[in-house]
């Protein structure tokens, strides 16, 4: 139950770190984004690694762990998280959404060639349903605007498969370093995460000139991305509580719901910036329900929601 409780946390906000991030890069860039967001989650990691084992745990590392860390941090909080950033910025956080679902669907065929996980009938649901939110989108193109805001939708669906490529190859890698590592492994990955990401920021933004190109920044942007900076800390936070707490296959499909935050604190947050009809909505919705079904464990989930076993061992039993 407060395994659940926390996955469910940590849902909601990382559903108000995509409104924050999507107020401040109505000003500010994307870089200038990830400048604050990225380095500043360092701390709070140092501190969790600290408390939970993290720092004896990658002592012990293998040195193979440590470059799969590495780059996982690069993938997912720089490749993934400018294309999530850029996606946003360009097509709204409404928008973009079905579009970034496509990561775990990244994820799931990445886990199948690689780790030689199984393909059963739930995922092949799940796979159609998170699929159907992107096709929509490329149809409506042109037809969905909001009152100050025009998305731009073939750059946005593009850094919106960026995001989806990076989030949904990066735990693989997780896989490769620290495999079935417990929690402190978990935790003292993500630092080493956050901090190879950080190095790779903090040198990108150096190039453009540092100080000088992060003064371009707007006041009001800024704030943004600092409350979006602790927002998305948080949220980690809750997450790797409700995985040493509650088993994956609940965890996980309950996080799928952060994107239903993201309509809500959107809808509160940035109404103006946002397209919201009730066709961008079902396609979230669907996009949601398909990426529960790929993420979660068909068997367990069926069973929960009272189908009949002959039902259940249908659309569990193995495909590839």
């Amino acid at each position: 139950m407060f395994g659940a409780g926390f996955a469910l946390a940590s849902a909601a906000f990382f559903g108000l770190n995509n409104a924050t991030i999507r107020r401040g890069v109505i000003r500010g860039s994307v870089l200038q984004a990830m400048a604050i967001t990225v380095p500043l989650g360092v701390p709070l990691f140092v501190v969790l690694a600290a408390m939970m084992g993290g720092f004896e745990a990658i002592s012990m590392w293998h040195p193979a762990a440590w470059g799969w860390m590495v780059l996982a941090g690069l993938v997912h909080f720089v490749f993934g998280r400018y294309g999530n950033y850029k996606a946003t910025q360009l097509l709204g956080a409404t928008l973009s959404a079905p579009v970034q679902q496509l990561s775990i669907l990244v994820a799931l065929v990445a886990a199948f060639l690689f780790l030689g996980e199984r393909i059963d009938g739930g995922n092949l649901i799940g796979v159609l349903l998170v699929l159907v939110g992107p096709m929509a989108l490329a149809g409506r193109r042109g037809k969905a605007t909001a009152a100050a805001f025009e998305p731009s939708y073939g750059p946005g669906v593009f850094w919106g498969v960026v995001a989806a490529l990076g989030y949904g190859t990066s735990p693989l890698f997780i896989a490769l370093g620290i495999g079935s590592g417990g929690t402190a492994d978990a935790v003292g990955g993500l630092l080493v995460s956050y901090a190879a990401a950080s190095v790779a920021v903090l040198g990108w933004v150096a190039a453009l000139g540092g100080p000088r190109y992060m003064g371009t920044l707007d006041r009001a942007s800024a704030g943004w991305f600092l409350l979006s900076a602790l927002v998305v800390a948080l949220s980690q936070f809750f997450r790797y509580i409700a995985l040493a707490l509650a088993p994956v296959s609940v965890v996980t499909p309950i996080q799928r719901l952060s994107v239903v935050f993201r309509l809500i604190f959107n809808a509160m947050l940035n109404r103006e910036h946002e397209v919201l009809d009730r066709w961008v909505i079902a396609a979230v919705v669907m996009s949601v329900i398909g990426a529960a079904l790929l993420a979660a464990d068909t068997a367990g989930l069926l069973k929960a929601v009272g189908l009949p076993m002959w039902v259940v061992r249908g659309l569990a039993a193995p495909l590839f």
